[in-house]
């Protein structure tokens, strides 16, 4: 098993029963998600920099997208659980971004398309399409 999957397992089986958080003890402490946002959202960027496959890079903009939909999740349900506000903000945030990664799938796939019946690939380094 992976050592850094092993170490959040271990973490994620820790109560967090301190504080106004005392209501916390089933669920896993807030680290856990961020570090697990984190991850996701390095492996997006990585993928974003160093693929050449314009589907790759769209599917690793979705994982940084959905790391940030992670933190504001979980940062939401514990804001609520310590007695904050407006319970339901880090919610709607998410359903913005769902809504505005939709759009932008639907249309850099269109895109994708059109630029695949002309140039026949979807290789980054072989669009020149916009080069004079």
């Amino acid at each position: 098993m992976n050592p850094l999957l092993f170490a959040l397992f271990i973490q994620a089986s820790e109560t967090t029963a301190q504080g106004p958080l005392s209501r916390l003890q089933n669920g896993p402490p807030l680290s856990t998600f961020m570090t697990l946002s984190f991850l996701l959202f390095i492996l997006g960027v990585a993928g974003v920099l160093t693929r050449r496959n314009i589907i790759i890079i769209f599917m690793s903009i979705e994982l940084i997208l959905n790391a940030v939909n992670l933190n504001m999740i979980a940062f939401s349900r514990y804001y609520q659980l310590a007695g904050g506000g407006n319970i339901y903000t880090g919610q709607i945030f998410t359903i913005f971004i769902i809504v505005v990664a939709a759009a932008e799938a639907a249309i850099g796939l269109g895109i994708v398309i059109a630029m695949y019946r002309n140039r026949e690939t979807v290789k980054i380094d072989e669009i020149d399409l916009l080069k004079w």
